[in-house]
């Protein structure tokens, strides 16, 4: 069955843009392009040496505005329209609970691979990863 209302998850890398592309191409239904900001604290900084600083967040949220500002233009040039969102937290967490929210049936995101964890992570990624595992809804995930 064809999903009615695709999410497309946005984090500025070029496998998140293939994986806006492959939906594009893919699915002629409602689309959301999300972005996650993260907080960013003391505690996940090298050494514990950043604080709180409001300046980060705005840079953090306009960074977020513009990713999704890029792909409604890039859906526009495909004669497509995506609907724009920007949340903040947890990435996969954010994820899992706007398809929740959102009645979101199939999820579209890029996978990113790296050195660490088991070969599923190294694989997709530790978010994509997440969201694979605990979706109640169909995962793409583009590499």
């Amino acid at each position: 069955m064809a999903p009615s209302h695709v999410l497309v998850a946005l984090d500025g890398s070029p496998l998140a843009e293939a994986a806006l592309d492959y939906a594009l191409e893919t699915f002629d239904c409602r689309t959301t392009v999300l972005n996650v900001v993260t907080p960013v604290d003391a505690s996940m900084s090298e050494g514990g040496v950043l604080g709180v600083d409001e300046g980060r967040r705005a840079d953090a949220r306009a960074r977020a505005e513009r990713l999704v500002a890029d792909a409604e233009r890039r859906a526009e040039a495909a004669d497509r329209t995506v609907e724009p969102a920007v949340e903040s937290g947890d990435p996969a967490e954010t994820v899992l609970a706007y398809v929740d929210a959102h009645d979101v049936d199939q999820v579209v995101m890029g996978g990113h691979g790296g050195e660490r964890g088991d070969i599923a992570r190294r694989l997709l990624g530790t978010v994509a990863t997440a969201v694979v595992g605990a979706a109640p809804v169909t995962v793409t995930v583009v590499r």
